[in-house]
Order: C-alpha cells, then sequence, then structure tokens
C-alpha cells in the first residue's frame, strides 16, 4: 500500500533517480516529469498527493508550474515544494509569491526532504480543503 503519490519534476535526470529511490524506499508511489510542460500534463493525468519541483527547468520554469498548478481550483491543494540550486532570499520569496508550500536549496540531503514531504502529507492528509466547484 503506497504512502501516497509523489510527482517530482527536475531536468537533472540523476535528481529524479535519487528521489526516486528515496520516496520509493519509504514507501511512495513516484512519477516523473523532465520539464515544465510535462509536469502540468502529469499533475492532470496522475494527480499527485504532493509536488517536487526543480525551478530552473526548460519549457517552463518552475515558478510558471507552481503558479498555474496553485491557480486552478482542481490542484491548488497539492502541495509544492520548490527544490533549487537558487538560494537567495529573492527566490525563496519569489517561490513562496506563487504558492509553494516549502523551498529546499540543492544541495540538499534526500532524508531531509522525505522528512519536509511526510510533515506536508501528514498536515494536508486530513486538513486537505474540499474542491471549489
Amino acid at each position: 500500500m503506497s504512502k501516497g503519490k509523489i510527482l517530482v519534476v527536475d531536468d537533472e535526470i540523476y535528481i529524479v533517480h535519487i528521489l526516486d529511490f528515496s520516496l520509493g524506499m519509504e514507501g511512495y508511489e513516484v512519477v516523473t516529469a523532465l520539464d515544465g510542460e510535462q509536469a502540468l500534463e502529469k499533475v492532470k493525468t496522475e494527480k499527485p498527493d504532493l509536488i517536487v519541483l526543480d525551478i530552473m527547468m526548460p519549457k517552463l520554469d518552475g515558478y510558471e508550474v507552481c503558479k498555474n498548478i496553485k491557480s486552478s481550483a482542481s490542484t491548488q491543494h497539492i502541495p509544492v515544494i520548490l527544490l533549487s540550486a537558487k538560494g537567495r532570499n529573492v527566490d525563496q520569496k519569489l517561490g513562496f509569491d506563487v504558492g509553494a508550500d516549502d523551498y529546499i536549496t540543492k544541495p540538499f540531503s534526500p532524508r531531509k526532504l522525505v522528512e519536509r514531504i511526510n510533515q506536508l502529507l501528514g498536515q494536508t492528509i486530513t486538513e486537505r480543503p474540499a474542491p471549489s466547484a
């Protein structure tokens, strides 16, 4: 039995593999995308419980993807963790301004990321608002 479905979006394939392995070992089902357009398509088709989203990607960057997810009534409840090499305060502020639930800078600890995911999903499973019509 899966603990939930996580969409991992990053154009760096080794990061996708690290997270796929780490989250799989934790009991999550992992779905992946390599760019922003694929991410938005997977959000619609896979209906993930949480999204780990890189910022600097081809086609659409993570800020645009997050803004799109958080502006749609059918997906705004999905927690988004931005994962980025952009560690300046202004970058983090922009991430939260577009609706991110958390912001983690690279390099990162896969263990700490899994802990943050567990915390976010623990909160959202019981507190998830009903979708608006």
